[in-house]
């Protein structure tokens, strides 16, 4: 399952999805700021928003959409990952369908997190702060950012991962 939160990097999402494919089956998560780096209708894939969360539970005894996707998938990967899912995750918070997701997650599953943010963001004390929580105590993949000419035309650290460095990542833990 492929998450995608508000990062310009979400761009990279029609790519990374094509990449994610011959791996196994894909469905996509995205946070509400995240939608407005990409057009839903060229996703291929089963694309999950907060209002498919809402739509689908009607009363008691109804699917709870968090929870089958945590129950449906094999691994999380969480790319690009920006300043404010970081500060959420960190910090236990679940305001959106990925953030439960995540929070309902089976430990023993594998999540990946791809940063992604100005370099401003990605030095800021609780960006180093928030990826120790997800790495140490949460155990998550981190897959760092690159040096790059980030979106504000500034050349720094925070550009997401190349789709080929995240796919080295998860390949081995992916079931072909």
């Amino acid at each position: 399952m492929l998450g995608v939160t508000g990062s310009v990097a979400t761009i990279k999402i029609y790519e990374l999805i094509q990449r994610l494919l011959p791996l196994g089956q894909v469905k996509v998560v995205t946070t509400q700021s995240a939608k407005h780096f990409f057009d839903a209708s060229g996703i291929t894939v089963p694309l999950y928003t907060d209002k498919d969360e809402y739509d689908m539970w009607k009363g008691r005894g109804d699917p709870v959409l968090h929870i089958e996707l945590r129950e449906w998938a094999d691994i999380l990967i969480i790319a690009p990952l920006s300043a404010n899912t970081l500060a959420k995750l960190a910090n236990g918070l679940c305001d959106n369908l990925l953030t439960c997701v995540v929070r309902a997650w089976d430990k023993s599953k594998p999540v990946f997190v791809a940063p992604a943010m100005n370099t401003a963001m990605w030095e800021h004390p609780f960006t180093a702060l928030h990826l120790e929580t997800l790495t140490k105590v949460l155990h998550y993949h981190m897959i760092p950012p690159r040096e790059a000419l980030l979106m504000c035309k500034t050349t720094g650290m925070g550009a997401m991962a190349t789709i080929d460095t995240i796919e080295e990542h998860i390949k081995p833990f992916c079931k072909l």
